[in-house]
């Protein structure tokens, strides 16, 4: 299937209707430069990212690399895959979030992670609100990664899901533009919200 220049964050194919296989899937891959997303089939490709989006990405990393050195988890940017496993689901899921922990790493591989992460960190862009807010929210929660954090630019928040003794996610905490955002499941990490957005 050849990528057609389409808008941003939407499905390549239509869900359920033009199935992709994993070997096309990485054959597209091969002749774009943009992120593409593998979800049962459907194939996603992510928006690009604006200026802001990279300066947040990166003071998060940051952040987050020098809270985990001498820790047994570790922290991977995008691009990088994370192929969703989970023993009761079945399907193939490959999502490259801006932002991923991972602290059982028996399934880092050279390439790639297998597995379920401890946390997820996505920055909405316009485009991809909808499906970083609903439906990856969804699937991290099915999956269980216990904890998401959706930072959103456009208007200085951040949201953070927490799974509960249910497998459910909760919200664990909402800042807008001020505060301190702090990790459940990384305790002792927090992020000053007003210099997180700060141009």
């Amino acid at each position: 299937m050849k990528i057609e220049s389409g808008k941003e964050g939407d499905f390549v194919n239509v869900p359920g209707k033009q199935a992709v296989s994993l070997e096309e899937f990485y054959r597209m891959r091969e002749t774009t430069d943009r992120v593409l997303e593998y979800i049962d089939g459907a194939v996603l490709m992510s928006p690009s990212p604006s200026t802001q989006h990279q300066r947040i990405s990166g003071r998060l990393h940051v952040q987050l690399f020098h809270f985990l050195e001498g820790k047994p988890c570790e922290v991977f940017h995008a691009p990088f895959d994370i192929e969703l496993k989970n023993e009761r689901i079945e399907g193939k899921k490959i999502v490259v979030p801006d932002l991923t922990v991972i602290c059982d790493r028996s399934g880092l591989t050279d390439t790639k992670f297998v597995g379920v992460p401890t946390l997820i960190m996505e920055i909405l862009s316009p485009s991809n609100q909808a499906y970083d807010l609903v439906f990856k929210l969804n699937l991290y929660m099915q999956y269980g990664v216990y904890e998401y954090w959706i930072v959103n630019p456009m208007h200085r928040v951040v949201q953070i899901y927490s799974l509960n003794d249910n497998g459910q996610y909760e919200q664990a905490g909402v800042w807008k533009e001020t505060g301190m955002a702090c990790s459940r499941v990384l305790d002792g990490f927090f992020v000053d919200v007003e210099q997180l957005f700060r141009p």
